[in-house]
């Protein structure tokens, strides 16, 4: 075993001084560098080339290799090989540089470190020469967080350091860093790594710390490190102490406090059956189960973001894919549930949680996303007659409401729309079971458009149902509401209601208005200076002089 082995398989094992897992296993070379490529290849071509820059400004947010990167460039630089885009690791300068005991590389956080006089003392640092590599190297984390003062202080040495010295500037908030000091750096922006980049980090870990640990449990780390691979090996060194060298998927959730992805599919699957009952016996057995009700709210309104992205696009987008297994579960579940269920659960459960960050139960808001978001799905009438009549809920599924359109079938939408409006201002009457079945799912429908067209919801507040039959949907106007009509009858309002009816119906609808009487009002009268009052209150809005003729 040469010295290179031999050091690597030393920093493989538990340190007697507790260092974390994360510095154990720091990349030490551009190679080992994940999810970073092109910024690799950039460095490595300058270092190979002989044009590294005096000042370098990197972007990004926590845990994603920011310093890590500072320290391969100070070994490429400092390395007994080099300058080289290839250190050797084992040298005494690439040893103490990955041991943090180099005093060629400075580290310097300036969250702690941010006044003029910590700067001073840095420009009094910077007028040596090495100690004994070739290039001094000061690396300043969380940069953001200097003074104005201390900006101005460092800045001059910024743009003049003596020869041989390189500053690496961290953080995560580039816009906090003056526009003079960006000027003087080059600027590497670090993505946030994705599950697939994660996941070869913590395998590489676990295979030189000698833990088992299975594609799922990994998989199960990675989603929770939220692009940190800092945070990813702080989790599996804490779930290693937890369960020992043998992890299961079972300890990543216990440690982490989440909920089996089966409850979290039960539960969408549920509401996508228009189950409500089925929907609150999950959850409570799911809180029953010793689930915290925070980190259920969390993936819930995670795993319908999910759906809604996967249902639209067609496909798992990268960021989202894990194991082949998961994503093909999730596809699944995506045809099951349309986009706009899952746009409508995704807004109630951020809602349900931002009800309980204002002191309001969390569990009671959930059953109420839960329940709502599930009678949408089986529509407002079976709803209606288990509330209000105190039946016993129906756990059959529903038949599936018609799929989201295509472009050609939305082009009918707006066709049917246009045609609609142009329809006689008359319709025949409608059995009574499907007028009142319109007249329930009315106030939601309104409060909907209102929430997504607020014009068009005011022009609306005056109409109500007054015949269905089959495919027509009549809404009726009052006569003093002429001029509300004629604006409602834009073919871009009734393409908005018609899409809108054609959901919570669950079959395709034809949306014509009328007025109650044959008394429709012509030019601005009553009616019309009525709405625009309404307007001008609902909306915060003011009535523009009409442009003289000239």
């Amino acid at each position: 075993m040469n010295e290179a082995q031999a050091t690597e398989a030393q920093s493989a094992q538990p340190s007697a001084h507790g260092r974390s897992l994360y510095r154990r296993h720091r990349p030490r070379s551009f190679a080992e560098l994940v999810g970073q490529e092109p910024i690799a290849r950039t460095l490595a071509n300058a270092v190979r080339l002989g044009r590294v820059h005096h000042a370098y400004l990197f972007v990004g947010s926590r845990g994603t290799g920011k310093t890590s990167t500072a320290k391969i460039l100070a070994a490429c630089l400092n390395c007994a090989q080099g300058p080289t885009s290839e250190p050797c690791g084992s040298c005494s300068a690439c040893l103490g540089i990955a041991q943090g005991t180099s005093l060629d590389v400075v580290e310097m956080d300036a969250a702690s470190n941010n006044s003029v006089e910590d700067i001073r003392e840095l420009r009094e640092s910077v007028a040596f020469a090495p100690a004994a590599g070739s290039f001094k190297v000061y690396i300043l984390d969380e940069a953001h967080m200097l003074t104005s003062a201390a900006w101005n202080a460092f800045l001059k040495t910024l743009e003049e350091p003596p020869p041989r010295t390189v500053f690496v500037l961290a953080t995560t908030e580039a816009r906090k860093v003056p526009a003079t000091v960006v000027d003087r750096c080059h600027r590497f922006d670090f993505r946030r790594p994705g599950a697939e980049a994660i996941i070869a980090v913590l395998r590489r870990a676990a295979e030189r710390e000698g833990i088992e640990v299975p594609l799922e449990a990994l998989a199960a780390i990675a989603r929770a490190a939220a692009g940190s691979f800092r945070d990813a090996l702080g989790t599996l060194e804490q779930i290693a102490v937890y369960s020992g060298q043998s992890v299961e998927l079972a300890d990543v959730l216990a440690v982490l406090g989440a909920v089996e992805e089966e409850r979290i599919e039960a539960l969408i699957d549920a509401v996508a059956q228009g189950d409500a009952r089925a929907a609150l016996i999950a959850l409570a057995e799911t809180l029953r189960a010793g689930n915290d009700a925070s980190a259920l709210a969390q993936e819930l309104e995670e795993r319908a973001r999910e759906l809604m992205l996967v249902a639209v696009l067609g496909a798992v987008p990268p960021e989202l894919s894990l194991t082949p297994e998961r994503d093909a579960r999730l596809a699944d579940q995506a045809r099951r549930v349309p986009p706009t269920l899952a746009t409508a659960l995704l807004e109630r459960l951020s809602a349900a949680r931002a009800a309980a960050r204002a002191g309001a139960d969390l569990r009671t808001h959930l059953e109420l996303a839960l329940v709502r978001s599930a009678d949408l799905r089986a529509g407002p009438e079976r709803a209606q007659r288990e509330r209000h009549a105190g039946a016993s809920v129906d756990t059959q599924a529903p038949a599936a409401s018609a799929p989201p359109p295509a472009t050609g079938e939305a082009e009918g939408i707006a066709g049917d729309a246009e045609t609609s409006a142009q329809e006689p201002t008359t319709a025949a009457p409608a059995p009574a079971g499907e007028l009142e079945r319109l007249q329930a799912i009315w106030p939601e429908a309104l409060a909907a458009i209102r929430e997504g067209n607020a014009l068009l919801g005011a022009l609306l507040a005056e109409a109500s149902p007054v015949a269905g039959d089959g495919d027509l949907v009549c809404l009726a106007f009052p006569s003093s509401a002429a001029f509300s009509k004629r604006k409602a009858e834009a073919p871009e309002h009734v393409a908005t209601v018609t899409a809108l009816l054609r959901e919570l119906l669950g079959h395709p609808v034809r949306v014509l208005y009328e007025l109650r009487d044959d008394g429709a009002a012509s030019g601005r009268g009553e009616d019309e200076e009525a709405l625009i009052a309404h307007l001008i209150s609902e909306l915060d809005a003011q009535e523009l002089p009409a442009e003289e003729s000239r």
